[in-house]
């Protein structure tokens, strides 16, 4: 994500890295650079401009000529510029209702039916709502059966409506059901529509006309860059939106949605699907963003992500386990678990600063753990339970069952008790530092 332009603004920074004196000439064609890096990352034109104004005005008022790590303070403002430019603070959706409802706008194409999936996963997951998917989208063949798989995978009802092609009664009549059977929320998942077809946009304007609801989400694709701030206008104009959802943001995105969108319509960005998972979805934070832009990765949230899949008892468990050296094989596979529901694996490690950078030209196949857990699965209970029992035959077995050779087997064997040796020498350390018996 964004990696041709964090590429691109760090070489520009460099140009205040150089020998010799740091002058205004200097400075200004620094920020001629880091324009042209945005322009190329499909950012608004006036939003480009404005922003090395802005950087450029600051930056003299702060006398950074004058600074002993100019280019470093120039990094800075250039941080504090772009995560204002995006919003500066997260923006959460208006939940309050009874029901609260959700109205889904967008293209075709943006991935907005599947956006409504993870919207309703994550509001049922982690805010303990009791969502309701209404299926709107009378036009796109198989568009109902879509959230309806959808619904069954997280488990959440889908109302919709066979033969009944009028999306504004079917909105009306899933927020009835919504009102009639206890659902706080509903989620109305609407049609894709250009924003130049004219019945297509009078149709959700009738609609959020008919539902009144509480918040209007506009779902867009982010690597259609520059296009996609262009939509966006046309579609508040229109509905008057509370806020942005990005998709695809895992994907070869440039970069250009992200930066100029808030400044184009001044609406928040409030969620970004970062993969194909239900639950590939981040709350949009711009300090974070402006971290990742400027390759400075983003610790908060990994750290978040791991809070949410580690399991506090479970951790408990597993410090007892390594602090009498009896961490095994199933311990191990639940840690792998654990870790892949995370999200992508090269996602991940390019939270981590200075990591990003370091892995970009690596292929970081997200089944990387698949040969890992075939032997493991290919182990007995009592080999899983006591590694130090797995011999020579045992090995050809357990390499013979996961499809793998000896020599990988022996790999992770290694791997695992170096792992394991590690682990306790560290909670040993530990306990004689802070006085453990």
């Amino acid at each position: 994500m964004f990696e041709s332009l964090s590429e691109r603004l760090e070489r520009s920074f460099k140009i205040l890295k150089g020998e010799g004196k740091i002058t205004e000439i200097n400075v200004a064609e620094t920020l001629k650079d880091v324009r042209k890096a945005l322009l190329d990352a499909d950012v608004n034109y006036k939003t480009a401009k404005q922003f090395t104004e802005t950087v450029k005005e600051v930056a003299m008022g702060q006398n950074v000529i004058k600074s002993i790590k100019p280019s470093q303070l120039m990094v800075k403002i250039a941080h504090d510029e772009l995560a204002k430019l995006m919003g500066e603070n997260a923006v959460d959706i208006n939940t309050k209702g009874n029901p609260a409802i959700i109205l889904m706008s967008g293209l075709q194409g943006s991935g907005k039916t599947t956006f409504s999936g993870k919207l309703a996963n994550m509001l049922k997951t982690k805010r303990n709502k009791k969502p309701l998917l209404v299926a709107c989208d009378v036009y796109r063949p198989a568009a109902i059966e879509q959230i309806k798989v959808l619904g069954e995978q997280i488990n959440v009802p889908v109302y919709s409506e066979d033969g009944n092609k009028n999306p504004v009664q079917i909105a009306q009549n899933g927020i009835k059901h919504a009102k009639t059977y206890g659902y706080d929320v509903v989620i109305v998942d609407t049609a894709g529509r250009l924003a130049v077809d004219e019945e297509m946009m009078n149709e959700i304007e009738n609609i959020k006309k008919a539902i009144n609801p509480q918040e209007i989400l506009f779902v867009v694709d982010s690597m259609t860059g520059q296009d996609a701030v262009n939509t966006a206008k046309e579609f508040n104009d229109r509905l008057d939106f509370d806020g942005v959802i990005l998709t695809k943001l895992d994907g070869d995105t440039r970069g250009g949605a992200a930066i100029s969108i808030r400044s184009v319509v001044n609406k928040p960005i409030k969620f970004v699907g970062t993969g194909e998972k239900m639950d590939a979805i981040d709350v949009f934070h711009p300090q974070r963003m402006a971290d990742r832009i400027l390759g400075m990765g983003d610790i908060r949230s990994l750290v978040e992500r791991a809070q949410e899949q580690f399991d506090e008892e479970e951790s408990r468990k597993l410090q007892k386990k390594i602090a009498k050296n009896t961490f095994n094989f199933n311990d191990f596979l639940a840690q792998i678990q654990q870790i892949k529901k995370m999200g992508n694996i090269k996602e991940l490690a390019s939270m981590i600063p200075g990591l990003g950078k370091a892995i970009k030209d690596i292929d970081i196949d997200d089944n990387a753990f698949k040969s890992i857990e075939a032997i493991i699965h290919s182990m007995t209970p009592a080999e899983r339970e006591n590694p130090e029992i797995i011999n020579g035959s045992r090995r050809k077995r357990i390499a013979d069952g996961s499809g793998t050779s000896v020599a990988e087997v022996n790999r992770i064997l290694k791997q695992f008790e170096d792992t394991k040796k590690v682990m306790h020498t560290m909670y040993t350390n530990k306990g004689k530092r802070f006085g453990r018996r």
